[in-house]
């Protein structure tokens, strides 16, 4: 049977062959099991093969052949925009436009939403997921209200409350009579009577008192500002709480929620929370989920190609000429997309140089296109 130092050796003759990460994983796996020298070197010999059959091979267009993988099943993706998951619970985006949304890059998605993973206490027992999303969600004096009701005679604003709804999210008539107490402004007087709470509000018109009813109702308790909705539901063998809504910074500090695991599929509010690398996974895996959506397969790296391409410098860009192509370094290549003469023009005045390097430029030039067997250059001497 191979021993560690056997192990070692064979796998030091590895670097500079594969990356360190793929060793270190082979490593970590081989030492688990009990092999002879035999089956290792076979192993090692398989991953070899496989590892350069991975590769690129130099000259082949990628970027092409990427636009091409995922440009092809996007055409054949149903426009419907949302469907509602669960219990008609809340929608949720879906198909070519989700998937304009994440190329564009865009400032808000049109369904912000996070999935949010529990700790080890509360992973599986629905009872404290439950709690979680209560303090999660927000909630507003409208959210407990049974009837409103203003009497514009007497002044007076009437909220019969459902103290079972109350209880059930972990709060009290303390609370609502607090929260009143804070926006009720001057001159108005709040009274309780069982489950019913008076506002009045001493010589106010009829839109006043409207206005004051509005407020009211809107007024949180509880739970994070913008998570509109929370549902609980089971993922493989655990809880989890989705969310309409998105406020990562804010849940992350909640107790009971997984921090290494929750995540939001806002690209930009991801960047600010935890940084440009989780970002690029976010738009990864988003692109990924909606391509099984609608039961395409795209290969994972092409959709790390344009992840990469989209977070490389350090921020969030979309694909089109206010990010990635309006950054390109030929001015030919900028300005074959959308807004030519402008785009000449600014390149003329600057007084840039066209240094034919990419396929866009070189195919406006009628050059070689510096791909495949264009990118070898070979120079013939006759005797």
């Amino acid at each position: 049977m191979v021993t560690q130092e056997e192990l070692n050796e064979v796998l030091a003759k590895l670097a500079g062959i594969m990356p360190a990460k793929i060793i270190n994983e082979l490593r970590d796996r081989l030492s688990k099991m009990t092999i002879t020298r035999e089956q290792l070197i076979n192993i090692v010999r398989t991953l070899i093969n496989e590892y350069y059959r991975a590769l690129i091979d130099p000259g082949e267009a990628i970027g092409i052949v990427t636009a091409q993988s995922v440009g092809e099943p996007s055409t054949q993706m149903i426009l419907r925009s949302f469907h509602f998951a669960g219990l008609r619970e809340f929608s949720m985006a879906l198909g070519l436009p989700r998937m304009i949304e994440l190329v564009d890059a865009r400032r808000k998605p049109s369904v912000p939403m996070m999935t949010i993973y529990l700790d080890e206490e509360h992973r599986k027992d629905l009872q404290k997921a439950q709690e979680v999303a209560y303090k999660i969600q927000l909630t507003t004096i409208e959210n407990v209200t049974n009837t409103v009701e203003v009497d514009y005679i007497n002044s007076q604003i009437i909220i019969e409350i459902d103290e079972n709804e109350l209880r059930q999210r972990g709060l009290s008539m303390d609370d609502v009579k607090k929260a009143i107490d804070r926006i009720k402004g001057k001159g108005a007087q709040v009274e309780i009577e069982g489950n019913v709470i008076r506002v009045t509000v001493e010589g106010a018109d009829i839109i006043k008192l409207r206005r004051i009813r509005d407020k009211i109702l809107q007024t949180r308790l509880a739970g994070i500002k913008n998570v509109k909705k929370t549902l609980v539901r089971q993922r493989d063998n655990e809880w989890i709480i989705e969310t309409e809504g998105t406020n990562l910074e804010a849940v992350l500090t909640i107790e009971g929620v997984d921090h290494r695991r929750t995540i939001s599929n806002d690209i930009h509010e991801v960047a600010e929370v935890l940084g440009i690398e989780a970002a690029r996974t976010v738009i990864m895996r988003e692109l990924k989920k909606v391509l099984d959506q609608q039961g395409l397969d795209t290969d994972i790296r092409h959709l790390m190609l344009i992840a990469d391409v989209m977070t490389w410098t350090g921020r969030v860009r979309q694909v089109g000429r206010h990010g990635v192509v309006g950054e390109k370094e030929s001015p030919l290549a900028r300005a074959a997309f959308e807004v030519t003469v402008k785009n000449l023009v600014e390149a003329s005045v600057r007084g840039e140089v066209e240094q034919f390097r990419g396929v866009v430029e070189s195919i406006i030039a009628g050059k070689y296109i510096p791909i495949g067997t264009g990118i070898v250059q070979l120079l013939m001497e006759f005797e």
